[in-house]
Formats: C-alpha cells, structure tokens, sequence
C-alpha cells in the first residue's frame, strides 16, 4: 500500500479529515483517508492509497525536485483543444445558465438602492445594452425593501430581466430579498464570519468544527428559502475576504477561496439544494486564474457540475481593466471554462457590456471550432501554481561588435515592427519606442521597447536611415529583419528572421558566422519540423500562427511548442507574436492579446510580446504590450491600480476621484494603490496594493498601508494630497518627469 507525507496546504490535498478525494478515472485513482496531525507548527497529511486494484495513477512530482509523486489533477476537458466543460443548467429567473446555454453577460448597478427610480433607469439602460443579468447591492433592510418596488417597477414596464441581490454580513437581509429577486449571491467569507482581522490565531479541531456549525446555522434558512421560491444562488468567494479561520489553514490562497465556498456549497448538497454556482474573484488575474482551476479540478474529483460565474474584480478602467480581465477571464474560457462573466470597470456599467460580449464571443467561437492542435502529452506546466519558465537570455560572445544582452528583458520583453517611413524621422522614432532622449541621441529608459522588427532594410546608400539603426543598435536594442533582407542589403550586427522552410533548406548558412538567428514558428509544426532547432544557436523565438487560422488554436499550438522545448532541454526565449488584421477594434486586439497571449504568460510560458496591427497608433501597441505584461505579473512599468467597478454601496464619486488619483499618481512603477468606494470586501481586497484609498463614511476617506489603516476620516478635499503625503512617508514618491 502505497503512503507519502505531504504539506497540508499542496494543491489538489484538502486539509480537513475525510475531504481528499481525486476522481477515479482513467486519468487518475481515487485516494482517500486522509489523516492530519500537528507537529509542532507543521501539519502533515498522509494519503493511503484506498484502491489497491490495478488502476494507474498518472503522476507527478510534488514540487520540483521531490521525490514524492501525486496525482495529476483535471482542470479542464481537453489540455489540447477548446472543449466546453459539462455543466448542470441553473436557472436564474428565466435565464439558464449552463454549458448548453450561450454564455451570460452581466453587470452591477451603481446607484443607491433606495433610490428606487435612478435604479430602475440604470437597469433598463443595462438590459437596453444587451446584458441577460443584472446585480444590484442590498445592504441593510431599507434597501431590501426597495427592491420590491424596483422588481414591481421593472416588471410594469415590461423589463424580465433577472435581478441578483449582492450580500454581505446579512443574513437577515438575504432572506427578505430572497422573496423577489431571483438570485442571491453570498460572500462565503463574511456571510456568517466576522470580518477578518489578518490574525494569525490558532484552531483546534473543535474549535473549527463549532465555526462550521455555526455557518450551517445561519445558511440553511437561506438555503430553504431558495429551494422555496426557486431562487439560484451564487456561492462568491472574494480573495481579498477570506475569514480568519479559512485563512489559519490554508493562508490568502487560491486553496483557502476553494474550501471556503465548497464549505457553503456541501450545506447546499446536504439540503438537497443545486440551483447555485461559484465564483473565484481576485483583482490579480494569475491568483484568479489559479483559484478557478483548483475549483473545477477539486469539482471533477467530487463529480460535481456546477456552472462557473468567471470575473476579475476591482479590475479598474479602460484598456488597463480591458486587459486584467482578458487575461483572466479569456484564459479560463480558452480552456471551456466559464459560463457567465462580468467585466468589472471603474466606469458606468452599462459599458461594461460590450467588452463583456466581445470577451464571450471569443470563446464562443474557440468553443463551437473546438479550436486546439492534435493531442500532446503535457509534463510541464504547472496549473495551479506560477512558475515561470525563463528563456536563457542573451549573452556576450567573443567577437560581438555590440551588446546583445539588453535585446531582451529579464521580466518580459517587448518588441515593435518599425516601417521604413519611420526611420526618416529619427527623434520622432525614438520618442515613439519610448527611449530618453540626450542631445537627440537615444537611450534607453524603464519603459523602453527592447527590440525592433524591420521587415524591409533602407537602401544600403541611405545614410540617415542606417545611422539611426546603428544609434539603437548601439544602446542595445535589437533589430531583427528577415533572411532575405539581410542578404541582400546587410545591416551590420543586426538579428535574423529565417523561417522553418529556411531552416530546412539550410539558406540561413549564406550569412556570415556568429549572425544571432531569430526562428518563426507557428507550435502545430510536426515534431521532425521542430528537430531543426536542435544544435542551432538561437537568440530567440518568434511563435507566430497567423491570426487567420480557424481551426488551430494559439493558445493550444504555444502550449504544444513550450513542452516540446521542454521535453528537448531547449531553453529559448519565446516571444509571442500576434500580428492583427487591419481594422481590428481596439478592444478586440486588446481583448484579443490579453487571452491569447495571457493565457500562456499566466502560466509563466513565454519570454515576451511582438503586437503588430497595421492600422493602430503606434504608442498604443506599446502601452498595450506593456499593459499586457503587467496584468500578468511580469514587467512592471507604471502605477498598478486595483480600482473598483463601484456599486450602491459606493461612498464618493470612484470615476471622477479615480481619475484624480491617476493623474498625480501614475508616474511611479513598483507603486500598487487601491481606490475603494467602500470596504465591504475587507482589506483583504487590497492584498497586492501598497497604499489603499477607501471610502469610509459620506464625504470621509480612510488611509491604508497594505491591509491597515493608517488614516481615518479624512475630508476628501484633502484625501488625495494625504495619498501622496503617505506615499512620500514611506520614501516610495519620486517627482514626475519634466516635460521635454
């Protein structure tokens, strides 16, 4: 019989006595019997393996390096193709929710509740938009019966459209609201626990079963009151709002916001109760990303199916909240995940719906093509947890003329396709690669593009245009430009393009010894395609599948190259290249780029981005590449602002202040600041700022470092020079840059 130790917290292991279970499948055995014992401040689980039989087990390390082997967990339908995950259909008023359903769009209502006609104008002006669903915040008893006048409203001007009632900390209030909307969504973290006070306190057995009991005290009414009115529920665990006693065993984790709703979620089963979904919401994509992944593979153990709300909270506005949501949000659905979505921004929320369609178009149609490549086995990702796998960078060979180790950044490169018309205009292209410029002499600066693609070179007569290249080339930025090119009209010390039909015929041997070799693939190639790579010196990769392709699926293709590299030891870097067709909406190429190419940085798969849309502003290819990279948690080159969508709950104006708060504020890379309407969430919410902006009472702001306050009740006149008075304390303040 086979045993291991392993931590308590190690993903796809429950922590508590009797809840481990991996499905039993041809993928994986069922194990069972978890036993839990404290040594020390160390908890250690031992599984036993409870089927002797002759099932395999696929396993894996448990981290790397170890000796011990698990269980490789399910996360999704096919790890090769776009297949819809299979769920049951909840039924939300008159809108089902479910894989066989179109995905749902939806969106909150910004107004006060109470104030029963702005709330019944917002909502039509939101069904008007297109959304299928629409929540609206309930705070206390006021506001709860409010709502039966907005239903009544709504209903008398013809309006069907779904009302969800948002909860928090009110039990009481959730069940007199359960009685007209059609759906109540809870917070598992404070519907029946206080807010959490980020202590580290200690449970016993006991002590954590009494909490469980009092959860299932104040639940089940609820519970029996949606099964008697045919009300759904979603289960919605926040990051940010774990309870002290979910965070004493399993810390801030993805793992902790799984067994927090899944403790919501076994009342329901045990009531008999299904119409309900979860969600996993956290404003860092990559954190959200993993929690739904560990939810739905700890639901394929347990057989459940319930359908998945998907969303990035506090994602903030315009293409930044665009981007943190396709990243999150667009990596989910590539793998068939999520059934309904909500694209959270810090703007009215009836503009919330056209990226919200954009964003469920998009995995529509990966779904319906069932887009992907031809199966692969895949050892080498790492679903639930980021490791990121960094390409050898350039180094400094004998012989260079130049200096190659800045072509590439160290957290995440980007690179720009500069035209010929370009080059005549050389301070103008420097300002437009975001490089300093000294006496009209570039340099490079923290938010410079590091490499450059020139698909024709300039006559070899044409002086200006060359000693412009020559002046990036001699800041270590690099020029790449294809074979033929460089053939014909050779740059000196520029990077080569040469393709796999290049490779093959051995045409890339014309050019002189130690050419650095850029190398274009497209990830579905056959393997012996790929085996070119093999033996030769290569400075980087470009994964290019044209975006015309129909059936093949980016994602699915990059996925397939990375293990391909990995099973081969070839550490290249791989910079993703995503070349967008003329005409292209902005909020497509930005949507488009987060999930296609955030879907693979999120796991820590790739090296960099080369964006190309002919018909875009040039400064908008690179802030959104730049964007891109730091909504994935890689290279960080601005202010990162965790910004609320606002609700009814909203204590000052979140646009107009946010705003405010942006313009002084937006000069400082390394700086996270959150801008909150309210705390309702607790601070939690502000787990990745530094610095938090919160509405505290009518007119008042309070201060926080990380997740305490600093400062309270301040008059928010005065609130945002306090921001920047708080930040200059604590020596993270530099002046803005003066403008040339």
């Amino acid at each position: 019989m086979a045993t291991g130790a392993v931590p308590a917290s190690f993903t796809g292991l429950k922590g508590r006595e009797t809840r481990l279970g991996f499905t039993k499948s041809m993928d994986f055995v069922r194990l069972s019997d978890l036993k839990r014992f404290k040594s020390g401040r160390s908890r250690i689980s031992v599984i036993r393996n409870s089927n002797p039989g002759s099932d395999i087990a696929e396993l894996k390390p448990a981290s790397e390096g170890s000796p011990l082997l698990v269980p490789r967990q399910k996360y999704c339908e096919s790890i090769h193709k776009t297949v819809r995950r299979k769920t049951r259909t909840v039924m939300v008023g008159n809108v089902a929710i479910g894989s066989e359903h179109p995905i749902r769009i939806q969106t909150m209502t910004t107004s006060d509740t109470k104030d029963v006609s702005a709330t019944v104008e917002e909502v039509m002006r939101i069904a008007d938009k297109g959304a299928d669903i629409v929540r609206i915040t309930v705070q206390g008893k006021k506001e709860a019966d409010a709502c039966f006048e907005i239903k009544n409203s709504l209903v008398q001007k013809n309006y069907n459209i779904p009302l969800v009632a948002d909860i928090h900390f009110a039990p009481s209030v959730a069940l007199r609201v359960a009685e007209c909307f059609d759906k109540i969504r809870v917070n598992p973290g404070n519907f029946a626990d206080r807010r959490a006070q980020f202590e580290k306190l200690e449970y016993t057995e006991d002590d954590y079963e009494k909490e469980l009991e009092h959860i299932e005290q104040v639940f089940t009414p609820l519970v029996e009151k949606c099964k008697k009115y045919g009300r759904a529920m979603r289960i919605g665990t926040n990051h940010g709002s774990l309870s002290d006693r979910i965070m004493s065993y399993y810390g801030d984790s993805p793992r902790g916001m799984v067994e927090s709703a899944f403790e919501f979620a076994r009342i329901c089963r045990k009531l008999d109760y299904h119409n309900f979904l979860f969600s996993m919401k956290a404003s860092n994509p990559v954190i959200m990303v993993q929690a739904y992944r560990l939810l739905v593979a700890e639901m394929y153990v347990q057989g459940w199916d319930y359908p998945l709300h998907l969303g990035v909270t506090e994602a903030g506005e315009g293409e930044d909240g665009r981007m943190k949501s396709a990243i999150g949000i667009g990596t989910l659905l590539q793998d068939g995940l999520g059934d309904t979505i909500r694209v959270s921004l810090t703007e009215a929320p009836e503009e919330e719906i056209d990226p919200c369609k954009r964003l469920a178009n998009l995995g529509k149609r990966a779904a319906d093509l069932q887009q992907g490549v031809d199966p692969f086995e895949e050892k080498h990702r790492h679903y639930f947890d980021f490791q990121r796998r960094s390409g050898q960078l350039p180094v400094q060979k004998e012989g260079d003329e130049v200096d190659y180790r800045g072509v590439l950044h160290r957290d995440g490169s980007v690179l720009m396709s500069v035209s010929l018309d370009q080059l005549k205009t050389p301070e103008l292209l420097y300002k437009s690669l975001a490089a300093k410029l000294v006496v009209g002499m570039p340099f490079k600066d923290l938010a410079t593009v590091d490499s450059i693609l020139l698909r024709q070179l300039p006559p070899v007569d044409d002086d200006d245009s060359r000693l412009a290249l020559k002046r990036l080339i001699d800041v270590s930025m690099g020029v790449i430009t294809p074979l033929s090119e460089q053939l014909t009209k050779p740059l000196p010390n520029a990077m080569v393009l040469v393709n796999s039909k290049e490779l093959s015929t051995g045409a890339y041997k014309l050019l002189p010894e130690g050419t650095r070799l850029v190398v274009s693939v497209r990830g579905d190639e056959p393997y012996e395609v790929l085996d070119l790579l093999k033996g030769l010196d290569v400075t980087m990769l470009l994964h290019d599948l044209p975006f015309s392709e129909e059936k093949i699926s980016r994602v699915h293709a990059a996925r397939r190259l990375f293990e391909y590299l990995g099973d081969n030891d070839l550490n290249f870097p791989v910079i993703h290249h995503i070349q967008f067709p003329s005409g292209i909406h902005r909020d497509d190429l930005v949507i488009g780029a987060g999930t296609n190419a955030g879907a693979l940085l999120v796991d820590g798969l790739g090296d960099g981005l080369l964006l190309e849309a002919p018909d875009k502003d040039f400064e908008f290819i690179r802030n959104t590449s730049f964007n891109l990279l730091q909504g994935c948690r890689m290279r960080n080159t601005k202010t990162e602002y965790v910004s609320c969508p606002s609700c009814g709950r909203t204590l000052f104006d979140l646009q107009e202040i946010s705003a405010q708060i942006r313009e002084k504020t937006s000069h400082l890379p390394g700086v996270s600041i959150a801008i909150m309407g309210c705390i309702v969430n607790g601070p939690g919410e502000m787990a990745d700022a530094d610095f938090g902006y919160v509405g505290g009472a009518p007119g008042k702001i309070d201060l926080y470092v990380g997740k305490t306050v600093v400062k309270r009740g301040i008059e928010m006149e005065h609130a945002t020079d306090a921001l920047i008075q708080l930040i200059k304390d604590h020596d993270r303040w530099v002046d803005p840059p003066a403008e040339e």
